[in-house]
């Protein structure tokens, strides 16, 4: 494909970041926060000192100014700039998953710009001034909304003020039922199907290890959120529940955990010593917030502490919140700041709150790093938005990127290396950047491309992590391209420079999803048809040759069972593969879905 020409820089762009290490930030004292409406940061002053990468949706490097990212990038392959400075034609997010948010999620309204489609006009494409950006089509729209302006999330609110406080593991509020809602047996509420699905496996086939259904949800639906694995144990958060089946035989690993109320949030991450936090909610009134924390072992089943999220200021409620670790820090984001713990004991650790020019803090990505995104200046002539590096230990900021004017930050496609999707809801552009570990531009997407991983909608926060379909290493990010009327391709894009490595095409005429770099292969989902089982399959990222290679063949026995799957979590792990719902739908007719489990 056309690479962008080389153009000379230009003010303003599509909220990319200017290209600038920022030297590290002393915490700004707590103030307001996680559910301010997101703005854009205002072009970047001055020409910047060497010309940036074009890239389909990376800033593009600059010289260190005055401004948002420090310099005006370059215009993009389309002539126009990005938030990283360069315009691109591509963006949106579609396909399979990223236009069907599943049971459940709200339907978000869709872009009017096509992917492919020729850039807009120069001079407002990039998040980070004057760099290129991308035309974000129809399936870009959910994440808009996880982008768009949040600062009124005070419905249900009853006032606060009150002190986080960690509970003694023995809390009443969460406890642990004696007997499994699903034993493994095939009996009880949500048991296991009895058929035997390995009864006719084909040569080659791998083994249906089990298959779980789900326990009753009400007609509106629940959330099902999270799966973890362990060696030894699966877990699954389902309505009020928590369950952990042994990887190799779905036999009950301890009792389920039978929560109180409906579960609102989970961390999508495990600590190092497999343990996770989940929150349900206060109540059932309209009033309820999702303020109630609990700590569990993966492995054991054991309760540890317990605690509840107070509120912030005015207009930063816990009626939604989300939950990410890093190392063994909990940030519990609100609508407009975030409160760190210790996952290991419940102790608070700091608060990020509002700072600067009225920025409010969020949303957060855990990992590898701790990420923290800022809305400032909110409806403001130089309102944007903020991305920040947080020392997870003591929430001090390590570098700061501003985005242009419009441009809100989506998601993280990944936080080490750091790779940040950005929307342009005016301009309906869309922009991938990367960011090196000082914070610093890296580059950005430089070429014209139907991108679709798997996003949630965010609903009235945006999920920085809520994407499925995404991969990387240190050099390289791995997208899926939109599958239109046949198989799609898995691009490899050069994290230096933005450009495409390769790209392969699904060996089925069914859609391939990327999970995970594993030693020297991507390893990669080959989604299902209704009568047709799907695959997970290897591909060297290394060389020039990138053919797929089977590493597991799902069985034909369950297809149909696999393939109506519709809003879903995958993880490949150990050598086995998982497959999970991540919302119920309360349908009382037939059993529901909720985990499949194969190995060979």
């Amino acid at each position: 494909m056309a690479q962008p020409p080389n153009q000379p820089p230009q003010q303003g762009g599509f909220g990319a970041p200017q290209d600038q290490p920022q030297q590290p930030q002393a915490p700004q004292p707590p103030q307001g926060g996680f559910g301010a409406p997101q703005m854009p940061p205002q072009p970047p002053q001055g020409p910047p000192a060497q010309a940036p990468q074009p890239g389909y949706g990376y800033p593009q490097q600059q010289p260190q100014q005055p401004g948002p990212y420090g310099q005006p990038p370059q215009a993009g392959p389309y002539g126009q700039p990005g938030p990283y400075a360069q315009p691109g034609p591509y963006g949106r997010p579609s396909g399979p998953y990223g236009q069907q948010p599943g049971y459940g999620y709200p339907q978000q309204p869709q872009f009017p710009g096509a992917p492919g489609a020729p850039g807009t006009p120069p001079g407002g494409r990039n998040p980070f001034k004057g760099r290129p950006a991308l035309v974000i089509g129809a399936a870009v729209a959910a994440l808009l909304v996880i982008g768009g302006t949040v600062f009124a999330v005070t419905n249900g609110d009853d006032g606060g003020g009150e002190k986080p406080v960690a509970g003694p593991s023995d809390d009443a509020k969460a406890t642990t039922s004696g007997a499994p809602v699903n034993p493994g047996d095939g009996s009880g509420d949500g048991g296991e199907d009895t058929e035997d699905f390995n009864a006719d496996r084909k040569a080659g086939e791998a083994k249906v290890l089990w298959y779980k259904e789900a326990p009753d949800a009400p007609a509106s639906g629940a959330e099902a959120p999270g799966m973890w694995i362990t060696s030894k144990t699966a877990v699954k958060a389902a309505y009020k529940e928590v369950v952990a089946y042994n990887v190799g035989d779905g036999k009950p690993t301890w009792d389920t955990i039978a929560l109180p109320q409906k579960i609102c949030a989970v961390t999508p991450q495990k600590t190092a010593d497999d343990k996770v936090v989940v929150a349900y909610m206060s109540g059932t009134s309209d009033r309820a917030k999702c303020n109630q924390l609990q700590q569990i072992d993966l492995n054991t089943g054991a309760k540890g502490w317990t605690g509840v999220v107070a509120d912030g200021a005015l207009f930063d409620s816990a009626i939604s919140i989300e939950l990410s670790l890093a190392g063994n820090t909990l940030m519990v984001g609100r609508s407009q700041s975030g409160t760190a713990y210790d996952v290991r004991t419940g102790k608070k650790l700091y608060d990020k709150q509002k700072y600067g020019d009225a920025c409010f803090p969020t949303a957060f990505a855990g990992g590898a790093r701790l990420i923290s995104v800022a809305s400032c200046d909110a409806t403001e002539a130089n309102e944007h938005d903020e991305i920040q590096e947080l020392d997870p230990a003591t929430g001090k900021v390590r570098w700061t990127q501003k985005f242009d004017k419009g441009w809100s930050v989506a998601k993280t496609y990944s936080v080490d290396p750091l790779v940040v999707y950005s929307t342009n809801e005016d301009k309906n552009s869309w922009n991938i950047a990367t960011f090196k570990a000082d914070g610093s531009y890296r580059s950005q997407v430089g070429f014209d491309e139907d991108f679709a991983p798997a996003c949630d909608s965010g609903f009235l926060q945006r999920n920085l992590t809520g994407c499925t379909g995404t991969a990387s290493d240190a050099n390289t990010l791995y997208l899926p391209t939109e599958a239109k009327s046949g198989p799609n391709e898995i691009v490899a894009i050069d994290l230096s420079t933005g450009k495409e490595k390769w790209r392969v095409k699904s060996p089925t005429d069914e859609a391939m999803l990327p999970m995970k770099v594993d030693g020297g292969n991507l390893v990669a989902y080959v989604e299902p048809s209704y009568d047709t089982a799907g695959r997970v399959v290897g591909i060297p990222t290394a060389g020039s040759a990138h053919t797929p290679t089977t590493l597991m063949q799902l069985p034909e026995s369950t297809a149909e069972i696999e393939d109506s799957f519709y809003s879903r979590d995958i993880a490949w792990a150990d050598g086995r593969f998982y497959l999970s719902s991540t919302r119920l739908t309360g349908n009382d007719e037939t059993k529901e879905k909720l985990m499949l489990a194969y190995g060979k």
